[in-house]
């Protein structure tokens, strides 16, 4: 989606460039009487096609300063506006992510109105999403991720880049919902069974359209048994196998108990109550 958008920008933007090319002038601005520091300062269609064939030819970097150059030389043309959407767009393409960053949200702050605003926040979640690390390592650009398509999703809901987001929304979330599956695991292996079942809790509370719920309610089930607390292991198999019945997870949980002479049973009185 990236991409098909910001050819679309580079179409226009290249059509109207051709009829402004007869027309271009050399500017020289001279900063002294001295030839030698004078500053050239090159029409804007030249400007703009040299960074657009740099684009062509992979070179982002290269194309991202040539767009900068469009705004520095050119500020107050219609094309320093495109020129500071393809900086945000080149600096992305070259894996330059905290320029990218910041050219987008550079973007939104001078044209909160335009037309383009909501490929700028795009660009800025999509960022963060393609730096997401690893569950092992800290979830920080997950987070920044969620932050930006959410406020995407707030501004502009219909837009064709809110329903990507909305996707990329439910990945990260399942991200993050691996994280704590993880953290709780630890705890585990380490004995630590009210911290360990304050992690799965969480995946259960915050992440329950996640693919890590069946296995957070089996890690209750065990921590709660570990930590002699039946009623709560049977409210949570219960649950378990109400919503997966034909899970791995519920198998698991369900043989648990019968090695304990435990069956899953509701328990009105339990926090499970209150979720499901």
């Amino acid at each position: 989606m990236i991409r098909r958008i910001a050819a679309r920008l580079a179409h226009r933007a290249h059509g109207t460039l051709l009829s402004m090319a007869l027309t271009g002038l050399v500017l020289l601005a001279a900063c002294s009487g001295d030839d030698a520091n004078q500053i050239v300062e090159k029409p804007v269609e030249e400007l703009y096609n040299t960074a657009q064939d740099l684009m062509d030819d992979g070179d982002y970097r290269g194309a991202a300063k040539a767009f900068e150059e469009v705004d520095r030389q050119h500020p107050y043309s219609q094309w320093a506006t495109r020129a500071q959407m393809m900086t945000a767009y080149a600096y992305y393409e070259g894996s330059q992510y905290d320029e990218a960053v910041t050219a987008a949200q550079r973007f939104i702050e001078l044209h909160p109105g335009h037309k383009d605003v909501p490929y700028a926040y795009y660009i800025v979640g999509i960022c963060y999403y393609e730096q997401i690390s690893d569950v092992g390592r800290d979830q920080e650009f997950t987070r920044k991720s969620m932050d930006a398509f959410n406020e995407l999703i707030r501004r502009f809901p219909e837009s064709d880049y809110a329903r990507d987001a909305r996707l990329k929304i439910d990945l990260a979330n399942d991200h993050l919902a691996g994280k704590e599956m993880e953290i709780g695991r630890y705890y585990q292996r380490r004995k630590q069974w009210l911290a360990a079942i304050n992690r799965f809790r969480s995946v259960i509370e915050k992440y329950q359209t996640t693919t890590h719920v069946p296995e957070a309610l089996h890690r209750l089930v065990e921590s709660y048994l570990a930590l002699g607390v039946p009623e709560e292991a049977q409210s949570a198999a219960a649950v378990l196998g109400y919503n997966y019945p034909g899970s791995e997870w519920y198998q698991r949980s369900y043989a648990l108990l019968e090695g304990q002479n435990l069956q899953p049973r509701r328990n009105e009185g339990s926090w499970f109550s209150r979720l499901f």
